[in-house]
């Protein structure tokens, strides 16, 4: 029976991965839930997966979230042990009783909890970019110098994960990523400028939080998406190609040196690779929707317009720089993301930021979890100056 740390227990994949854990509960139990600030929805993941311990980001979450189990009718004898702060993050993904995290927390939040796992050799199932975009070269030393498993539950690098099974690595040419090209695929360059928040959050396909489907709509998601996948398949940025997909039923594709292709198509549901995550290298039934093949299906790719996406291009070249340039990329997207949507700057104002931030932040080699931090912070208070200089009239 695995035993699961679940950090982002209240996100879209912390919620998907409870409900793995609800249909399985022989070969799954809960050690840790951990979340933000939704404590209303945490404070019901623990009356029915009844954690050893809870944990939240805030005081005032902690303070909050013992309301809500107190008017739960939860026995105080069955509550967990509740906990606040990163440091409780820490413990809960080290503790000697976990075998697997999920590390489901948005941002660089999950950073070190994911990282002191990883120190711990334990399995993590990775949902944050942000872990290997800001610190690919330091984690992805630990995984093996410890002996973790890193197993991706991004629906691409999962697809990617299941592909590079099926053949010898020293053969693979090159993996592609598909897209779904977001809201603005068939949209002209000239017309971007006037694009509004409203717009570019009604994402075609998905429903997702703010800020990923603001990236979505800029293909910044998946500029973060090559990063990642270059520290966890050890490619070059040149070995990953990006198509644009509508339909998003085939997640990866890994082209061999002999032209053959293979990829991992699947119905658009998260369950599938968070399973695959924890029951790797076994398969086993997924509670997810199953492709009709007795129903006609068109499939479309075609390659992405640089000129209209250039935070894509941006990712590329961050990665070929190396160092904190990724990380540094990554906080100034976040900000510029934050300051379109609440109208300070247009929507090609979030690329003005990123490139200008990255011109102005030196690149650093950093040695340690806490360098990382440091120079997120420092990228984002540079991000958040130039928001200001670049804002919108009232």
């Amino acid at each position: 029976m695995r035993t699961l740390t679940v950090l982002g227990s209240t996100g879209s994949i912390g919620t998907n991965t409870l409900d793995v854990v609800r249909r399985n509960r022989q070969l799954y139990r809960i050690y840790a839930l951990v979340a933000g600030r939704n404590v209303e929805t945490l404070a019901k993941q623990i009356v029915e997966f009844r954690p050893q311990v809870a944990a939240v980001a805030t005081p005032e979450a902690l303070a909050r979230l013992t309301e809500l189990l107190e008017s739960s009718g939860l026995p105080r004898a069955e509550w967990p042990e509740l906990l606040a702060g990163a440091a409780a993050r820490i413990q809960v993904s080290s503790a000697g009783e976990v075998d697997t995290v999920i590390s489901a927390i948005v941002g660089v939040a999950g950073l070190p909890a994911t990282y002191e796992a990883i120190r711990r050799g334990k399995r993590v199932g990775l949902a944050s970019k942000e872990v290997l975009v800001c610190s690919g070269k330091l984690v992805m030393e630990a995984v093996r110098a410890f002996g973790a498993e890193l197993v991706p539950v991004d629906s691409e690098h999962n697809g990617a994960h299941q592909c590079l099974r099926a053949g010898n690595r020293e053969q693979v040419a090159r993996l592609i990523l598909t897209a779904s090209g977001g809201p603005f695929r068939e949209t002209p360059v000239e017309a971007l400028a006037s694009v509004t928040p409203a717009q570019a959050l009604n994402h075609p396909t998905w429903r997702m939080g703010n800020r990923i489907t603001i990236d979505s709509a800029t293909m910044m998601n998946k500029g973060l998406e090559v990063i990642e996948a270059c520290w966890l398949f050890d490619f070059t940025p040149s070995q990953v190609g990006v198509v644009i997909h509508p339909q998003s039923t085939v997640h990866a594709m890994i082209e061999y040196t002999d032209g053959s292709v293979l990829a991992q198509i699947a119905a658009t549901d998260m369950r599938m690779p968070i399973q695959y995550a924890l029951t790797y290298p076994e398969r086993a039934e997924a509670p997810v929707p199953k492709i009709d093949w007795n129903q006609a299906r068109r499939w479309e790719f075609f390659p992405p317009d640089m000129r209209k996406f250039p935070l894509l291009r941006l990712a590329y070249e961050c990665q070929e720089i190396g160092g904190s340039a990724a990380c540094t990329l990554n906080a100034a997207d976040e900000i510029a993301v934050e300051a379109f949507l609440q109208e300070k700057i247009g929507f090609l104002g979030i690329h003005e930021v990123v490139s200008e931030c990255l011109s102005k932040m030196p690149v650093r080699w950093p040695r340690s979890v806490e360098e990382v931090l440091e120079i997120d912070a420092e990228s984002r208070r540079v991000a958040r100056e130039l928001t200001v200089h670049r804002a919108v009239p009232a």
